[in-house]
């Protein structure tokens, strides 16, 4: 019976690993990883290999499929042996040194007793790369083919012994039944084949490296769908490489490799051209340092986080005051570095949007320009000056803010008009891209009233739009407005009364959507003055599904509010508000609050602030962040959040 005997297999349980075993990929190539403490584990009877002889074959080839590491020069490491029970004696073995590959044999007739040792020289295998080899023996002839090279033929006075017994021994795989010499690589195929030359059957195979005879079922290919919606039987790890946040590249080259992301704790795998999320440990806030205070031209209105693809990540500020203008920052070695200045005029906001390839930056104007002119500017990206250029002019009255949206894919741009000379009831404007003229065109306006804030979004396939309405004349509290996308055109959907509001913003948690206000204060010329204008509760609304709606679902106590913005961090959701004054200093504390599931969202760390107008959160390969600006201060500041 000339089958081939295959060594690994006969060590690998049907249903598991044995212990001291692991499973490896590199190269896209498995193989064992062998423990060294327990040597004997790693053994077996060697009549469970020849169950009808006891006698070892007079000729026959191994197979050999391994990968080496770096081996020291004086370092013999052993690939299996074959050892008489209860006695040193090693009747069969193979091992490697550095730039060396040894058979070893036991023979009694000619030896009188010894170890005979065959030399193979010039074999170089540690190279980290996957190499078969197939050692051929027959009577005083010794042949040893790697790769399918040319076989290194090597004659010796004492022949392999006719009848070497097997009685009472033992296989050990990786060692000789000692920790000293133990495998340190990788192996993937270890195969003996009585009665042949095995060359001519591995040899015609087109990647003749990692050829096989016989293989464990564990060290085979997944199948592309597993039978059953169940966890690997057989767990293996694979090559990686490790970073602290910077992404490898993912190419064909790098296929099923990993990569772990030591800052984010992630595991990624690479299907070849891009990194597909494995295994992610979800990250818990634990406390918020200060990391950057970022010096502004001017007192911050507002500011914007955005990335251009492979140019960088940028902040922009809506300063207060020109000259100097606004500024556009860009994130180098870990902090945000000026990067371009820009006009403007009272500054109030920054909005960052992109239609196609083209990318755009507009900012709302508050005041008119040197000539009395009032407008705000759409910039377009220039990638050959790689700064932002001027594109269109809007005539816009005290703008604060734009937002823009795509909807059956036409791109819109919303201006929030806050007042016309001091009337505050005036239109908003949205506009249409008009891909012919390449310019925005008047479709839409909505009256508003002293408004401050756009906040479009989408649930399930209608969209919406959220005005903030601040101050009527007479009065803040009055009603802000959402609307929504029907016929072509937005129609109102549903009235919130507000007191001030600066800012709608809107989050899901899981398939629940909120829509959250920043009151800023609550004043009346018709009622007598509260005790503070400014300690007021701001609001959280959930959309009610069934009622068509959206619902108030938590009052938080804010001082005078401006801003609110989500983020999470893991699995945690966090609402940071932008407390500005409390009817008394523009220093008080703004809250990250964290979502607690029926509780709501709880207080979860103060900060202090001081004037705090606008608050974005961002994240790089280092982290995540949060960017705050100030209109009190030309100082705006970048706090680092530290997860653990």
């Amino acid at each position: 019976d000339l089958r081939p005997l295959d060594i690994l297999s006969e060590v690998v349980p049907a249903d598991r690993l044995a212990g001291g075993m692991r499973v490896f990929q590199v190269q896209g190539v498995r193989g064992f990883q062998l423990a060294t403490s327990r040597p004997r584990a790693l053994g077996f009877p060697a009549s469970r290999l020849f169950v009808h002889c006891d006698c070892f074959p007079e000729e026959f080839s191994i197979i050999v499929t391994l990968r080496v590491l770096s081996v020291p020069t004086k370092r013999n490491e052993y690939i299996f042996t074959l050892m008489a029970e209860e006695s040193p004696s090693m009747l069969v073995g193979l091992r490697y040194s550095l730039n060396k590959f040894h058979f070893l044999f036991w023979s009694q007739e000619h030896a009188g007793g010894w170890q005979t040792r065959v030399t193979f020289p010039n074999v170089s295998l540690s190279d980290n790369q996957w190499h078969t080899l197939i050692l051929a023996v027959s009577g005083q002839s010794f042949s040893l083919t790697v790769d399918c090279g040319v076989p290194k033929d090597v004659v010796t006075e004492t022949p392999f012994p006719a009848s070497l017994s097997v009685k009472r021994a033992n296989f050990y795989l990786g060692n000789r039944r000692r920790r000293k010499g133990v495998f340190t690589g990788l192996l993937r195929q270890l195969v003996l084949l009585p009665g042949a030359d095995a060359t001519p059957r591995i040899c015609t195979a087109e990647n003749f490296k990692e050829a096989t005879l016989s293989v464990p079922a564990v060290l085979q290919d997944l199948p592309a769908k597993l039978a059953r919606n169940e966890v690997l039987k057989y767990p293996y790890e694979t090559d990686t490489k490790v970073t602290l946040g910077s992404r490898p590249p993912c190419t064909k080259q790098e296929k099923a490799q990993f990569w772990f992301n030591a800052s984010r704790r992630g595991l990624y795998l690479c299907n070849g051209s891009a990194w597909i999320s494995m295994l992610e440990v979800k990250q818990r806030l634990d406390y918020v340092e200060e990391y950057q205070n970022l010096v502004t031209n001017s007192e911050t209105m507002g500011v914007e986080v955005f990335t251009i693809p492979k140019v960088g990540l940028f902040a922009a500020t809506a300063n207060r005051y020109t000259p100097p203008g606004s500024a556009i920052y860009k994130w180098t070695d870990g902090k945000f570095m000026p990067y371009q200045n820009i006009p403007t005029y009272q500054a109030q906001s920054w909005k960052y949007f992109t239609i196609g390839k083209k990318i755009f930056l507009a900012v709302a104007n508050f005041e008119q320009d040197d000539r009395g002119q009032e407008f705000s500017v759409i910039y377009k990206w220039s990638r050959r000056k790689e700064k932002f250029v001027t594109y269109q002019r809007i005539t816009t009255h005290s703008a604060r803010d734009w937002e823009a949206f795509v909807i059956e894919g036409e791109a819109f741009l919303a201006v929030v008009n806050h007042r016309e000379g001091n009337n505050h009831n005036i239109d908003s404007v949205i506009y249409r891209w008009n891909p012919r003229t390449g310019l925005f065109e008047a479709n839409q306006t909505i009256p508003t009233s002293g408004a401050y804030d756009w906040e479009f979004f989408t649930v399930g396939p209608y969209s919406f739009l959220a005005v903030a309405n601040t101050f009527n004349g007479t009065s803040t509290k009055i009603y802000s407005h959402i609307y929504i996308w029907l016929s072509g055109s937005f129609q109102l959907f549903q009235s919130i009364l507000t007191f001030g509001a600066a800012d709608w913003e809107v989050f899901h948690i899981g398939e629940r959507f909120f829509l959250a206000v920043a009151n800023s204060h609550s004043y009346d010329s018709r009622m007598p003055a509260p005790s503070n204008f400014y300690a007021i509760n701001s609001s959280i609304y959930e959309l009610n599904i069934t009622a068509q709606m959206f619902v108030k679902f938590q009052d938080l106590l804010t001082y005078s509010a401006l801003d609110w913005e989500f983020f999470s961090v893991g699995d945690d959701s966090f609402l940071v508000v932008a407390n500005s004054f409390d009817g008394f200093t523009f220093s008080v504390n703004s809250i990250i609050y964290r979502w607690q599931g029926y509780e709501g969202f709880v207080a979860a760390h103060h900060l202090p602030t001081v004037g705090c107008r606008d608050w974005e959160a961002f994240h790089t390969a280092e982290g995540s962040y949060l960017l705050y600006s100030s209109a009190k201060e030309p100082l705006s500041k970048v706090l680092k959040l530290k997860t653990t």
